[in-house]
C-alpha cells in the first residue's frame, strides 16, 4: 500500500531481495517466536524483516549489529540503517564514520558513497582528521573512480573541505594546479577565494568566518588556563598523541577568577581579579596561531566570577561579581545582571539585555543560536536553580526550565543541541552529570564522573567531552 512498484504487481518476486534461508528464519519465527541472529544472517535478516515487516526482527538484528560495530563495518552499516530507518544504528555507525574517516577513505564502499553522503561526512565539523590534506585527496579519488558522471559534483565537494585550513604550498601548487580543478571555472573561483582567505589567516588580518577556514573540532587545539585558587599566568597545551602538557606563552597580567572564551583561532581572557586584588576590566586575546598576547578593547564593566560564551562570532560575558565603589581592597558586590557583547571585528563592546536573576560562578554556553545560564550564586548569596535563556534576534532573557537542584560552579559543554552539566557545588560536592536537551527543555542523568569535581570547566572537542 506503500506505492512502491510491488504495488502495482500482480505477483511479487522475492528473488532478487529475500534469500530462500533468510524466508526459511522468518516463517520458522512466525511460529516459534525465536530466531537465532549471528554474524552471518544479521544483516539479511534486518533487510527482509524490514521489507516483510517483521519488526520485531529488524530491530533485534540492528541491535546486534550494533554491538559488533567497527571501523572496517561502519560505513556499510551507516547505509544499510539508513536505508532500513534504524535510527539508533545510524545515529552510531555515523559516529564511527566520522571518526574512522581516514580508514574508510580506501573501501570500496567510500567510492559507491552517493554525492549526497559524501557531501554530510564532509561538511561535518565533528569529522576526526588531523590534516585536512586527507580530506582533499578522498574527494579527488571519490571523484576519479567515476569521472564522467561524478566531475559535476567537485564543485559543490570543495565548498564542503576546509580549503584554507590546508597549508598554503599544497593550496597553491597541488590544488590550485590540479587539472580538473583548472578545467572547471566554478572549481578555480572556489580555490582563489581559498587562498585569499588563507593569506588573512597568515598575515593576521582580521577575523576570519570564512567556511573555508573554519577549524574542525578534532582538529581543535586543546588549551587549560586559570583556576580558582591562584593567581594565573600560565596557558598550557594538552598533546593528545604524546599525552603531555605543554607550557605556552604566559600572561602579560596574572589574574584570578577571569573567564576564557575561544573564537577561530583566538583566546579571549576577560576581566578577574589582579595581584592588588582589583577587579579587572581587562580583555587579553591569545592568538593559536602565532602564539602571542595583545589587548583587545576593555570590558564597560569590571568583574570576576563571570562567564563568557561564542555566538556567532561575537564574544557574550555574562554576570559575575563587580567591586564595591570606595571599597579598597576591593569586595565582591551583589551577583551581577549586567550582559555585554564584544564584536572582535570592530573591537566594540555594547550592553545587551540584563538576566533575569543576577548570578556569578554559573555555567554560560551557547547552543542551537542562543545562550544558556546554568545555576550560578544569586544575589542573596544562595545556590541558583533557574536555566536561563537568551535570544540574541529579540534580545531577550527567559527562565528555560529548572535546574535538577541548585548549583553553582560547574562545568558546561556543548555537543550538538545537548548540553552536558558535571559537577559543581551542589547540597555535597557533585560527581553526578546531566545532559539538558536545549530544543525541549528536558534532563536526563547521564551517571557520574569518576570523581567529584567542583569549579572544574568542560570542553567538547570531536565526539568526546573533557
Amino acid at each position: 500500500s506503500g506505492g512502491l512498484r510491488e504495488s502495482l504487481d500482480n505477483e511479487v518476486n522475492f528473488h532478487d531481495s529475500v534469500h530462500p534461508e533468510v524466508l526459511e528464519l522468518l516463517l520458522d519465527f512466525a511460529y516459534s517466536s525465536r530466531v537465532i541472529i549471528n554474524e552471518e544472517n544479521a544483516e539479511s535478516l534486518l533487510e527482509a524483516g524490514d521489507m516483510l515487516q517483521f519488526h520485531d526482527i529488524r530491530d533485534a538484528a540492528a541491535e546486534f549489529l550494533e554491538k559488533n560495530l567497527h571501523s572496517s563495518n561502519c560505513l556499510g552499516m551507516m547505509l544499510l540503517s539508513d536505508a532500513h530507518q534504524c535510527k539508533h544504528l545510524y545515529e552510531l555507525s555515523w559516529r564511527m564514520c566520522l571518526v574512522h574517516f581516514e580508514a574508510l577513505r580506501d573501501t570500496e564502499d567510500f567510492f559507491s558513497l552517493s554525492k549526497g553522503k559524501l557531501l554530510d561526512l564532509i561538511l561535518s565539523d565533528e569529522l576526526e582528521i588531523e590534516d585536512e590534506q586527507i580530506v582533499y585527496n578522498a574527494v579527488m579519488r571519490w571523484v576519479r573512480y567515476d569521472l564522467e558522471s561524478r566531475r559535476e559534483h567537485l564543485p559543490e565537494l570543495l565548498r564542503g573541505i576546509r580549503l584554507a585550513l590546508l597549508p598554503s604550498e599544497c593550496l597553491i601548487n597541488a590544488v590550485a594546479s590540479e587539472e580538473l580543478v583548472v578545467s572547471d571555472k566554478r572549481s578555480m573561483q572556489i580555490v582563489e577565494e581559498a587562498i585569499q582567505c588563507k593569506k588573512k589567516i597568515l598575515q593576521n588580518d582580521g577575523v576570519v568566518t570564512s567556511p573555508c577556514a573554519r577549524p574542525r573540532k578534532a582538529g581543535h587545539t586543546l588549551l587549560i588556563l586559570g583556576g580558582q585558587t591562584f593567581m594565573c599566568d600560565k596557558i598550557y597545551q594538552v598533546d593528545h598523541k604524546a599525552k603531555e602538557i605543554i607550557p605556552k606563552s604566559d600572561l602579560p597580567s596574572p589574574r584570578k577568577e577571569f573567564s576564557a572564551c575561544a573564537i577561530g583561532c583566538k583566546v579571549y581572557v576577560t576581566g578577574g581579579r589582579g595581584s592588588e586584588n582589583g577587579v579587572s576590566k581587562d580583555v587579553w586575546v591569545y592568538d593559536t596561531v602565532h602564539e602571542e598576547w595583545s589587548k583587545g578593547a576593555p570590558m564597560l564593566i569590571a568583574r570576576f566570577g563571570h562567564g563568557s560564551a561564542e555566538l556567532e562570532n561575537c564574544l557574550y560575558v555574562v554576570g559575575g561579581h563587580t567591586a564595591i565603589a570606595g571599597v579598597f581592597p576591593a569586595s565582591p558586590s551583589v551577583s551581577l545582571k549586567q550582559v555585554e557583547r564584544y564584536d572582535p571585528l570592530t573591537n566594540k563592546w555594547t550592553m545587551m539585555a540584563p538576566l533575569r536573576d543576577g548570578v556569578s560562578n554559573a555555567a554560560v554556553v551557547s547552543a542551537k543560536l542562543k545562550l544558556f545560564v546554568f545555576g550560578g550564586t544569586t544575589i542573596h548569596r544562595d545556590r541558583a536553580s533557574k536555566v536561563q535563556c537568551y535570544d540574541p534576534v529579540e534580545n531577550r532573557w527567559i527562565i528555560a526550565a529548572e535546574c535538577p537542584q541548585p548549583w553553582r560552579y560547574t562545568a558546561a559543554a556543548v555537543l550538538g543541541s545537548q548540553i552536558f552539566i558535571m559537577g559543581g557545588d551542589t547540597e555535597f560536592t557533585a560527581a553526578s552529570a546531566y545532559r539538558f536537551d536545549c530544543e525541549t527543555n528536558q534532563w536526563t542523568r547521564v551517571g557520574d564522573m569518576t570523581s567529584k569535581r567542583m569549579s572544574c570547566h568542560a570542553v567538547a572537542s570531536g565526539n568526546k567531552l573533557y
